[in-house]
């Protein structure tokens, strides 16, 4: 159950179960990423430190009652707006890509900073209204919506883009969205395709679903990520080669060891059983955000804790199908396993505004 606890009359909020499974899941993504990264001390110490103040602004985050969240949530929302707009004007460029900003001790990449403000201020726009939604809400909530995720889509960045567009979609129909409006709008979606395809995509992006069809047609160009990846995952076995024994990872033929690819690694030093162990975590932890879900105090709370727990299941779900060779290969980090100080961070203020949300009940219900 949720923690209230008492240090000297002063209240303090807390789901142990939720912080200890994070908690272990974060240093289990420790030990992997030393492996994942050759034994590099550096990168071993920097995640570290990003785990340690990741844990501490998750507790402190959920503190507040859920009603500074819901009155503030337009505040966050525009500054996540601005910083996306500076990225896009300042930002630092790598590998084609304006992603970063840079604040002399740290960079920064906003588009992970939004993608949890704006379902914390859908929330805050939609809980209160009648059911079902009205059509003029649905299509303000949705152009809210695009223009965000083509903000994030220009820098370019594919995989954050569409976490965005789910995040929001999510909320949307966590608020009672009609299921006519669903069922057009799938359809009016599906016959888009082409545009689409023709409009939106960036040459790299449309190069990636192609391989994803067929990956031998180039195995040793774009195809060579995902069939190294496979390869990775398949020669695991039941109890992996062992840690730091993989030899895809440890000889270079598995890219992005540290990021997109950290999942192969794991498959194949730790095999089947140790990625059973690591899924399962993963499904404690998003059953236990169901839970505090259904037992939220009012609707609003509910709204965020959903959101938030599907944007963590959405990518856990898209990085898995990656390296699978389910998807394409969108650059998508596998939550508090994979290096990365931003995403890493986000996921952390979300988990805090879910334990916030959640702890805060028995105070407002006698």
């Amino acid at each position: 159950m949720k923690k209230l606890l008492n240090f000297k009359n002063r209240k303090i909020y807390f789901d142990q179960y939720l912080f200890f499974s994070i908690t272990l899941l974060s240093v289990m993504g420790l030990v992997f990423l030393y492996s994942a990264s050759q034994g590099d001390t550096t990168v071993l110490i920097k995640q570290s430190i990003f785990v340690l103040f990741g844990l501490l602004l998750m507790f402190f985050l959920s503190q507040p009652d859920p009603d500074f969240y819901k009155s503030n949530s337009l505040v966050f929302f525009v500054i996540s707006i601005i910083l996306i707009l500076l990225t896009l004007l300042i930002g630092i460029e790598a590998n084609g890509a304006k992603r970063w900003l840079d604040f002399g001790l740290f960079t920064l990449q906003p588009s992970e900073i939004i993608k949890i403000t704006l379902p914390v201020f859908l929330a805050a726009y939609l809980y209160d209204k009648k059911l079902p939604i009205s059509l003029v809400n649905t299509f303000i909530t949705l152009l809210i919506i695009l223009i965000i995720v083509n903000l994030v889509r220009i820098q370019p960045d594919l995989g954050t883009s569409l976490v965005i567009l789910l995040s929001g979609l999510y909320v949307l129909f966590l608020a009672g969205l009609s299921w006519k409006f669903i069922g057009f709008s799938s359809t009016a979606f599906i016959l888009s395709l082409p545009f689409l395809w023709n409009n939106f995509l960036e040459p790299f992006q449309k190069q990636r679903i192609i391989t994803l069809l067929d990956p031998s047609a180039d195995p040793y160009g774009s195809g060579w990520n995902i069939t190294q990846s496979k390869i990775a995952i398949g020669s695991g076995g039941l109890q992996g080669k062992g840690y730091q024994m993989g030899s895809q990872a440890h000889l270079d033929f598995l890219p992005e060891t540290e990021t997109d690819f950290i999942f192969s690694v794991i498959a194949e030093e730790f095999g089947f059983i140790g990625v059973c162990l690591l899924l399962s975590v993963f499904l404690f932890i998003l059953l236990r955000c169901l839970f505090l879900a259904l037992n939220a105090r009012d609707r609003f709370c509910r709204l965020t804790i959903g959101g938030l727990s599907l944007i963590f299941l959405s990518t856990v779900l898209i990085n898995l199908s990656m390296v699978v060779g389910i998807i394409p290969v969108v650059g998508m980090p596998l939550p508090f396993i994979s290096k990365g100080g931003s995403s890493l961070l986000s996921f952390y203020i979300a988990f805090g505004i879910i334990i916030s949300m959640a702890s805060h009940k028995k105070l407002m219900q006698k």
